[in-house]
């Protein structure tokens, strides 16, 4: 009979541990736009990511750490210069708090959250016949975002607003992107 009692109290333990913390696999598509007034022309590019993420469950709350690997691009031209096409990789730490706006129970939740990004760029490839165009190496970004999860599947809408002047020239360039990711919850 103890044997029983034990078992049960650590079957229970466990569904509430995989309830309290959950983690998983998240891949992701970008579009990233410059926002600069400093030049003449400027278009967005996309792009893909993938990472890892964990979360911690409190009721209606929950807080989300990500970090991963992403690659972005676009483009910007200055008339009568030319134009430079940016390609950038590198590592991204993402740091959540959000709200389950409509619990669902075991089926899954509605949500909302904002959080911090910050993206550092290992790979950054300026395509420009003319010259070199220093660019920012770390960039920080603020985000705000929507999310589904039904049974293990998370599925998020995230738009990050760059903090970071990415050009020490002295232009004045930043990046908005806008994100769709789908997760998979392995608790």
């Amino acid at each position: 009979m103890k044997k029983f009692i034990l078992a049960a109290l650590l079957c229970i333990s466990a569904n509430g541990f995989a309830q309290l913390i959950q983690f998983g696999p998240q891949f992701s598509y970008n579009i990233t736009s410059p926002l600069t007034d400093d030049f003449s022309s400027k278009s967005s590019g996309t792009g893909y990511g993938v990472a890892g993420f964990a979360r911690v469950n409190l009721l209606l709350f929950y807080g989300q750490a990500e970090f991963g690997y992403a690659k972005s691009e676009f483009s910007l031209s200055q008339t009568g210069i030319g134009e430079t096409e940016y390609k950038l990789s590198g590592t991204d730490a993402t740091l959540l708090l959000g709200f389950k706006v409509v619990p669902l129970g075991k089926l899954g939740n509605v949500r909302i959250f904002a959080g911090y990004n910050w993206k550092s760029y290992s790979d950054i490839k300026a395509n420009n016949s003319l010259n070199y165009i220093a660019f920012e190496k770390n960039n920080s970004s603020i985000l705000g975002g929507v999310g589904v999860d039904l049974w293990k599947l998370t599925l998020d809408y995230r738009y990050l607003a760059g903090v970071t002047d990415l050009d020490p020239s002295g232009r004045n360039v930043k990046t908005a992107v806008s994100n769709i990711s789908l997760g998979f919850k392995f608790l």
